[in-house]
């Protein structure tokens, strides 16, 4: 299938795409893995939030943090341990799409979403003149490690919009910002919901950096818009118009094993909404749990789930291998 349309039919499917309960303290304790992002991000935030939410009702959640999404639905999928993870709608998308290849259809047909949860917005943080998508034109910019959403978010943008870097860097966000700053490199991407720790603590408006708007028709029509509200940056003075990517809890659906503790889990969430959105990440104001979410299923056990509802499983966890959903972005986008 021509490269062009393999990308443009995943998106399309992508875009259709309170206080906590007190300890039980005499219960058997759970045990759980959720796999986020970096360590400053609005991801890793979110799977703290749940954590500290989910240890009073007796489950250990370990956070894990991680390169981003592409690591994340794989380790979901392989990585013993790594039960739930956040993922971008648009990776699942991808590997939803890419039936060529036999590994990434026994991931899409393992993994499932939990709950949709918050917008990740597509930040493109440059310095000068760039002011516009536009001026990216034969400049160099990072787009995030090749296992992250990042990565593959932004070849796509990329790839619709038309704009040809002359250089794409494959670097964290860590490396990214530092390149910039020192003007190595004249803009870097980012995916995460805002405010972006890093970019709260490590941007000052001495540096120079700014957001750069995107409007381009193209890419909104497969990528809702978004706003970044002025402030939101103690660097940021106006309101920055761009589009976002929903991010989403996801498990992996092995023959019901820890199908009670996820489903507790998921609930638990449900119920204490208010709870996160006082003492959590600014995003869980935003977050609306009934979002539709086409082109997967939700994990089965979080049908009418209640605490009751679901025996206890035993664990079984799969042989890790290398990442097969990096390697299959690769090579959709190689020229």
């Amino acid at each position: 299938m021509d490269k062009r349309v393999i990308v443009m039919v995943w998106v399309t499917l992508m875009v259709l795409a309170g206080s906590p309960p007190a300890v039980a303290a005499e219960d058997e304790q759970d045990f759980l893995g959720i796999i986020t992002g970096d360590v400053k991000s609005t991801a890793h935030q979110i799977g703290m939030d749940i954590k500290a939410l989910v240890m009073r009702s007796n489950i250990h959640l370990a956070v894990f943090t991680s390169r981003g999404s592409v690591e994340n639905v794989y380790a979901v999928y392989q990585r013993p341990g790594n039960h739930m993870g956040l993922v971008q709608s648009d990776v699942l998308a991808f590997v939803a799409k890419v039936d060529s290849d036999p590994r990434l259809r026994l991931i899409a047909d393992k993994i499932k979403w939990v709950y949709p949860l918050y917008n990740q917005e597509i930040h493109i943080l440059g310095k000068g003149e760039i002011r516009l998508l536009s001026d990216l034109d034969d400049k160099r910019v990072a787009i995030g490690h090749a296992e992250s959403g990042t990565h593959l978010t932004s070849r796509l943008i990329f790839e619709i919009s038309g704009v040809r870097p002359r250089q794409m860097l494959a670097i964290s966000d860590s490396q990214a910002l530092a390149a910039l700053k020192a003007g190595s490199i004249d803009a870097m991407v980012t995916v995460d919901g805002f405010p972006v720790e890093r970019l709260v603590l490590e941007v000052a408006p001495a540096d120079g950096l700014h957001l750069i708007p995107i409007t381009h028709d193209g890419i909104r029509a497969f990528y809702p818009a978004s706003r970044i509200p002025a402030g939101s940056y103690p660097w940021q003075v106006a309101d920055v118009d761009t589009v976002s990517v929903m991010a989403l809890l996801v498990a992996y659906d092995f023959r019901n094993h820890h199908c009670k503790t996820i489903g507790n889990v998921g609930w638990l969430i449900k119920e204490n909404l208010d709870w996160l959105r006082f003492n959590g990440h600014p995003k869980w104001k935003s977050v609306d749990l009934g979002q539709p979410v086409s082109g997967w299923e939700q994990y089965s056990c979080m049908a009418d789930f209640t605490p009751a509802a679901v025996e206890a499983e035993t664990e079984s966890s799969p042989t890790r291998k290398p990442n097969p959903v990096a390697d299959a972005i690769e090579a959709v986008f190689r020229p």
